[in-house]
């Protein structure tokens, strides 16, 4: 257990306040030891590799992340218009994107089923995770779940002389509901089911995580990202491993131009993920991040899948 958690449960959150911490760090810890529901989600491992942009792109732009192990690709899908030319959606990103592709990796882990129900399902799993339901926040929900369902995405994979290549949709069919108040510009979808590769990879390579870490790094997405990729790498490390900082800002500062730039921030989104991920033991260097053999988030007996 880290200093803040171990203040937190020995003080409680206003006397773990009274120190000189981060205050933002200690109620993002006191929100994800106080959450009681013991729930569990899934990531495909290969998001733990490389992730969907923090920001909007214009809606033509493709999307590539690269990495010393993998490059992932996301093409925009488009939304067909009677009398006119199709237009692009645009790519999916930032917190709430995540969120959605969460929920349906984690039912159809669940209900080991490729068709998901959404609507009420969805929404009252994205109010557990801390979303409100009205307003702009569920405006941006059903945005970014457009651009999810129609978006293709490709991953490029390197190991040692070989490599492979996964061209895929996240979704194979989709029901969608428009909102005629919004000029039909945004559709809500009931159901959708996921693409038979897209399944079948997210079977074979799932990442458990805490509901209660999720809900917490709400709104933090590139934290959300670090934290993915702890859970998926420190229980795996057979002793110390370095990272440099020029592959942590490949992974998880595209669109960043400056090292010393990227640096910074990636420190205060470690520290936010490390918040939720207690048993995670990391140290920050002047050449990057050193990761040390950690326990998993969820303890592989439990939800009795190997990765």
């Amino acid at each position: 257990m880290g200093t803040i958690h171990k203040l937190i449960e020995e003080h409680g959150k206003q006397g773990a306040l009274s120190f000189d911490e981060d205050r933002k760090i200690i109620e993002i810890a006191a929100d994800y030891m106080a959450y009681e529901d013991t729930g569990i989600g899934f990531l495909y491992s290969g998001f733990a590799h490389v992730g969907l942009p923090h920001k909007r792109l214009a809606d033509d732009l493709v999307w590539q992340i690269e990495t010393d192990r993998a490059v992932m690709i996301v093409e925009p899908g488009r939304r067909a218009i009677r009398g006119t030319n199709p237009v692009s959606v645009g790519v999916p990103y930032g917190s709430k994107a995540r969120l959605i592709m969460l929920y349906l990796q984690t039912e159809a882990i669940k209900t080991q089923n490729r068709e998901i129900e959404l609507g009420k399902s969805l929404r009252d799993w994205l109010k557990r995770m801390g979303i409100p339901q009205g307003g702009k926040s569920i405006k941006d929900v059903k945005e970014q779940a457009e651009r999810i369902f129609r978006c293709r995405i490709s991953f490029h994979f390197q190991s040692g002389n070989s490599s492979g290549l996964i061209n895929q949709n996240i979704v194979d069919a989709a029901i969608f509901t428009d909102d005629h108040k919004d000029n039909g510009k945004q559709q809500f979808l009931e159901r959708v089911k996921l693409s038979e590769l897209f399944y079948d990879q997210l079977q074979k390579h799932p990442i458990p995580i805490e509901e209660a870490a999720i809900r917490a790094l709400n709104g933090h997405s590139q934290a959300l990202d670090i934290y993915c990729w702890l859970a998926y790498r420190l229980h795996a490390l057979k002793g110390p491993t370095a990272i440099t900082w020029s592959a942590l800002k490949a992974q998880f500062g595209a669109g960043v131009v400056r090292l010393d730039h990227f640096r910074p921030k990636f420190i205060d989104n470690l520290k936010i993920a490390l918040a939720v991920y207690p048993a995670a033991k990391t140290e920050v260097t002047k050449t990057g991040v050193i990761l040390h053999p950690s326990r998993p988030p969820i303890a592989p007996k439990i939800h009795g899948l190997s990765r």
